[in-house]
């Protein structure tokens, strides 16, 4: 059984909140740390743990966990929500010094390595097996994400930092790419449980796709963006006095 339980169905999904006592103990545990180890630090930094502490606990905690059994969109929203707006949050709660040794390079090859492997179908399928494996993924993708956003926002290699934002953006559109036109459907765990929400398993995983290619896409295009003006903002020339 997966760790969210079975299926829902859309008339029993509100019920299904997910009352783990370890993760209820986990996440008081996570906020009580963070509230000492950011007692003296700046109001940005405790508001950013706040956010990525309050999203967590929605994702894991609310009824979407249970949701996730069923669809695969719904998995792969989760999915976006923990790597795209969990994770630079966390990033931006972490120490400044941090960022600017956590490594580019490393940092976009292991967080590509978790999201290909994570989202192969055989190994996306063993995670519903054991809530072992599913904590493994979930941590996985949110520790190498965090890992690689530390990068993103404080990074001193401007030029570097944009490269790997691109390059991440471009991993996320082609898995998406690839779930959307895939001919057939290829995560055994949503076979039967789509049609619940009204979905077919080939329609779900190419809504999911869809997720991955364009708003998972959001928040890297807008750091490249941003790195982007400060790379050439330097460049213009200062007016005559």
């Amino acid at each position: 059984m997966s760790y969210c339980g079975t299926p829902p169905t859309l008339g029993e999904l509100w019920g299904r909140w997910n009352l783990d006592p370890v993760l209820l103990t986990g996440l008081l545990l996570v906020a009580l740390v963070g509230f000492f180890a950011l007692r003296s630090a700046s109001r940005q930094r405790q508001a950013s743990f706040s956010g990525a502490w309050g999203l967590a606990a929605v994702l894991f905690v609310s009824p979407l966990c249970a949701l996730t059994v069923a669809l695969f969109s719904a998995r792969v929203g989760h999915h976006i929500l923990l790597t795209m707006v969990v994770a630079p949050l966390l990033a931006l709660a972490l120490p400044a010094a941090w960022g600017k040794r956590a490594g580019l390079g490393p940092a976009l090859a292991v967080s590509t390595i978790a999201l290909w492997l994570w989202h192969s179908p055989d190994l996306y399928a063993s995670a519903f097996s054991h809530p072992a494996i599913y904590w493994a993924m979930q941590l996985s993708l949110l520790g190498s994400f965090t890992w690689l956003w530390l990068g993103l926002w404080r990074s001193e290699a401007v030029l570097g930092a944009g490269v790997a934002a691109l390059s991440s953006a471009i991993q996320m559109g082609l898995l998406g790419a690839l779930l959307v036109f895939a001919p057939q459907p290829l995560y055994l765990p949503h076979f039967a449980s789509s049609a619940a929400f009204g979905l077919g398993p080939l329609e779900d995983q190419q809504l999911a796709g869809i997720f991955m290619w364009v708003p998972a896409n959001l928040p890297l295009m807008a750091i490249l963006l941003w790195r982007l003006v400060a790379i050439i903002s330097p460049a213009r020339e200062t007016p005559a006095q």
